[in-house]
């Protein structure tokens, strides 16, 4: 084994390096519509720096095959943004740092509502100073068939905000994993709408604003945007939250959860709010952010002490919760990356002449090596470019901001040593 991964470990390095180098500045993709699954030819892509202020990087056509081909110093080394404007509608596509090559997907649009349907509602309050910081979470799910994209210039997401609130931002979330700022369209007396094309599959509209908090005690009016939804309301411990049909139903990640019955559309649930957080529950909050996902990223982990009636709104919830994240106030949306060691059982198999033709073995581990590498840094690469949008977008602090990537770049280092 030690005389197999010294040769080994520097070819494979320098066949990865050689390989950034040479599609360092260029960006290769095809446009696919997924209505129709062909290709789409003639339409414009433009290629944005999302850790650079938007700034334009590239723009270009798609040829006849749909296939684009763009060139920028930065493109390679920092993650791109790739806006397809298709249908007089833009679909965007990330490209992380060091993937020369990406399909673009975009739909055919329509504009029957019938499209999505919101399923659940996520509220959480917490106080800060004077004001309490509501923070809500929209569950949106696309089934169209064939696959379309649900968009109305005129705004097609719409949603209300309590009376004496203050709106403070709207994100959408879909399967890029990236809270993408909207602007909103104000309606009048607290209602809101934003433009955004929910494409086919799940989309979270995360939206925050200020409420007064005098004396610490608040009266909230909910109103329904939407008909059937689940609500589930959070509060940190220290809290008190009663209202009409609400009932408490345990915590989850040091928050408690309150459930309430689907309210029909118009209606709306009162609340009462007051109080602050308890010292502990300031602390566990903390805690939680540092131990980050490692305990709630597994799929088959149960709620601990919320009854069971609520375990299928765990990941709605943990999605709300993720809304708080943007205020500053948790960091709940952490994720571990475990790198697996280079020199695993492959590598020690090669280096053993009783388990067969060592030519043969070696040949084979040098593979399944490189597969774990390359696996690897690519997990590597889709951690920092999380970390560098998250920064962009202004969700995360400097301080946590400059321990994820001493820990990224621990990663790295150690990867390298293997």
């Amino acid at each position: 084994m030690k005389a197999v991964r010294p040769r080994l470990l520097p070819t494979i390095f320098v066949l990865l390096f050689a390989a950034a180098v040479a599609s360092a500045g260029t960006l290769q993709g095809t446009v696919i519509n997924r209505s129709t699954g062909k290709p789409v030819p003639g339409t414009d892509v433009d290629l944005l720096s999302p850790t650079g202020g938007m700034a334009l990087l590239a723009s270009v056509k798609s040829d006849a095959q749909g296939n684009f081909t763009a060139s920028n110093d930065a493109i390679g080394s920092v993650p791109v943004l790739i806006r397809v404007t298709y249908q007089d509608v833009g679909f965007n596509t990330f490209a992380p740092p060091g993937r020369p090559n990406v399909e673009v997907e975009v739909f055919n649009v329509t504009k029957d509502p019938k499209t999505i349907n919101v399923e659940s509602h996520v509220v959480i309050f917490q106080p800060r100073g004077d004001k309490l910081i509501g923070a809500e979470e929209y569950a949106v799910k696309n089934t169209s068939n064939p696959p379309s994209a649900f968009f109305r210039t005129e705004g097609n997401f719409d949603f209300d905000i309590p009376d004496k609130g203050s709106l403070q931002n709207v994100t959408a979330t879909s399967t890029l994993g990236m809270d993408v700022p909207q602007a909103s369209i104000d309606k009048g007396k607290g209602r809101y709408a934003i433009a955004y094309a929910f494409r086919p599959g799940d989309t979270n509209i995360r939206l925050s604003y200020e409420l007064p908090y005098p004396n610490n005690a608040a009266t909230v009016k909910l109103p329904a945007a939407y008909n059937g939804m689940r609500l589930l309301l959070v509060a940190p411990p220290g809290m008190t939250l009663t209202g009409d049909g609400v009932t408490a139903a345990g915590q989850e990640q040091g928050m408690n959860v309150f459930l309430h019955d689907p309210i029909s559309t118009k209606s709306a649930l009162t609340v009462s709010v007051s109080g602050v957080p308890s010292p502990q529950a300031a602390d566990a909050g903390g805690q939680q952010g540092q131990e980050g996902n490692s305990r709630t990223e597994g799929a088959g982990q149960q709620v601990s002490l919320a009854p069971p009636r609520i375990d299928d709104l765990k990941w709605p919830l943990l999605g709300g919760l993720v809304a708080l994240f943007a205020l500053g106030a948790l960091l709940l949306s952490r994720k571990q990356v475990v790198v697996a060691s280079v020199a695993g059982p492959s590598v020690a198999a090669a280096g053993n002449p009783k388990k067969g033709a060592k030519g043969k073995r070696q040949g084979a581990s040098v593979e399944s090596l490189q597969e774990t590498v390359n696996a690897s840094l690519d997990s590597l690469k889709d951690e920092i470019f999380r970390l560098e949008l998250r920064k962009q977008a202004g969700t995360i602090s400097d301080q946590d901001y400059a321990r994820e990537k001493s820990r990224v770049e621990k990663l790295l280092r150690d990867l390298v040593r293997g």
